[in-house]
């Protein structure tokens, strides 16, 4: 474990501590999800699945079952053990996307506000492999980074209501896709035809935090 993150761990009520690192960067996020594979498989009594996010792991527990300080001891025990987390994902997974036109209809000013074609701009989000850091906001809804500095724009100034599921976005420094019809505020480049979330299927998600993610344009290329 690398001695450069900081460790706390926190009450959160009676029934959940919250582990967080600092800083909050990929190889915190690495380590959050080894601690959280590690406590899942432990099989703690009275202790539930974990749920990391970028730097903090939520631990919820039945404080009938298990102490409260006999949890945070097995935890910091957990920490000074865990490896580091590898660089690359044990799971990569190609996700096929169709670029602007109806279905990415922010591509153009996206290209226009970082001065690329909208060609320039799915290659750049295409190039490199991403990882899922945290699934949230929505069930099956993967926050994926770091996307290249060259698109990192804020969130649009007004979000709109509803966005169709698989639709594939961008903000700030992360990508998304939305598992369902959902508001939000990303900007909107695109659209795969894979299914995100499933609740009758095992596991119900697509992506698992720690997975890889490639994005491979579909044949009929960027719509206009």
């Amino acid at each position: 474990m690398s001695a450069t993150i900081r460790w706390r761990v926190l009450p959160l009520g009676e029934a959940a501590l919250l582990v967080e690192g600092q800083p909050a960067d990929l190889p915190t996020n690495r380590a959050v999800i080894a601690l959280a594979r590690a406590l899942d498989a432990a099989a703690l009594d009275g202790v539930e699945p974990s749920v990391p996010a970028i730097n903090t792991l939520l631990v919820p527990f039945d404080p009938l079952r298990q102490s409260e300080a006999a949890l945070e001891r097995t935890i910091h025990d957990l920490l000074r053990q865990l490896e580091a987390a590898p660089d690359m994902p044990a799971r990569v997974v190609s996700i096929p996307v169709r670029y602007g036109g109806a279905d990415g209809p922010d591509l153009p000013e996206i290209a226009a506000r970082v001065g690329l074609t909208p060609q320039e701009v799915v290659a750049l989000h295409c190039a490199q492999l991403y990882r899922v850091l945290l699934i949230g906001f929505a069930p099956g809804f993967p926050y994926l980074g770091p996307l290249p500095e060259r698109l990192q724009l804020p969130r649009r100034a007004t979000p709109r209501t509803s966005v169709p599921p698989g639709t594939v976005a961008i903000a700030a420094d992360l990508s998304g896709i939305y598992p369902a019809r959902l508001p939000g505020g990303w900007h909107l480049i695109g659209w795969t035809p894979l299914r995100l979330f499933d609740p009758a299927a095992d596991p119900p998600s697509a992506l698992e935090p720690g997975d890889g993610v490639r994005f491979v344009p579909l044949p009929d290329g960027v719509q206009p």
